[in-house]
């Protein structure tokens, strides 16, 4: 008896991930848990630069800010409970001065326009189709904070 059902797969037309590739992994936690299999079998790998981005707005503009190289000034950020945050990244970027908030997402951003024009494959997770806006500013944030 055969207790299985076998599915025979063909090649794709795309490169496998193999240990030339170059991956960049944006999105949900599930990226992180996809890197960190990546790192244990020491696959190279960027993830999330700006933390995890759960909805696709989110990662639409962290993609479409790193291809146009956007700087980030204090103009983009806030202070709440003595940090400095920016509604754009993750709240793990968030640090207590505001110069080095600036410098770490200008410098992530720098690293991620690096990779999209080398990675050899682009892995994006969704977390959720829920959006939030802050809503002085009537802005989308990657992560609701407060």
């Amino acid at each position: 008896m055969n207790f299985h059902t076998s599915i025979p797969l063909k090649t794709q037309a795309f490169d496998q991930i193999d240990y030339h590739s170059k991956v960049l992994l944006l999105g949900s936690c599930f990226s992180e848990n996809i890197a960190d299999k990546f790192d244990y079998f020491k696959f190279q790998n960027l993830r999330n630069p700006f933390g995890i981005l759960f909805h696709p707005l989110a990662i639409e503009r962290f993609i479409t800010n790193a291809i146009n190289e956007k700087t980030y000034t204090d103009k983009d950020l806030f202070f709440h409970n003595e940090q400095w945050h920016c509604f754009e990244a993750h709240s793990r970027l968030s640090h207590a001065s505001k110069d080095a908030l600036i410098e770490n997402l200008n410098r992530h951003r720098k690293q991620t326009s690096q990779e999209l024009e080398t990675a050899t494959h682009i892995i994006i997770t969704l977390g959720t189709s829920w959006a939030y806006r802050d809503i002085a500013s009537d802005q989308y944030v990657a992560n609701y904070y407060l």
